[in-house]
Formats: structure tokens, sequence, C-alpha cells
């Protein structure tokens, strides 16, 4: 499925991935407790600057601020845009 959403200039769409439902040792995390994900799949990008084109692309695994990005609902499902010097690492 494509998205419709075009960001502009240096702007990324990010997926964020699921909050984590228990720890390595099998406890389960209560939704009170989980935490915000800091990574997810970048799903559409702008066209960057005139002289800074963009390095990351559609699909790429990447590592962002905890508090990066504005969240918006589009067609039922939670997204991320945010600058791409919000974004740590590609994965």
């Amino acid at each position: 499925m494509a998205l419709n959403i075009k960001p502009i200039a240096d702007r990324v769409v990010v997926e964020a991935a699921p909050a984590e439902e228990k720890t390595a040792s099998g406890l389960y995390i209560p939704d009170t407790a989980k935490e915000k994900p800091q990574r997810g799949t970048v799903v559409a990008v702008g066209d960057g600057k005139k002289d800074e084109p963009l390095t990351v692309k559609v699909g790429d695994q990447v590592l962002y601020g905890k508090y990066s990005g504005t969240e918006i609902t589009y067609e039922g499902k939670e997204y991320l845009i945010m600058r791409e010097s919000d974004i740590y690492a590609i994965l």
C-alpha cells in the first residue's frame, strides 16, 4: 500500500515500530509502563533542500529521538513527520 502523503523539503514520514510487549527475561510490560519507541520505518520522503539532498529513502529502518517529530493519524494508522536531522542513524 502506497502512502499518499508527500512531505515537503527535508521532512520524512516514519511509521514507528510497535512498543515492546515484554522484557528480555519474559516479563510482560503493562500499557502504563511502555516506553515510546525510538525506531521505525521510513514510508515517505521529501525532495530535500536545494543544496542538501536527503540521505534516507523509503524502506530504511531508522533510529530517532524519543520526542522527535509530530504524531499524525492518516487512514487509521499512526505516523511521525520529522526533519531528517531528527534521525540519528539508519539501521
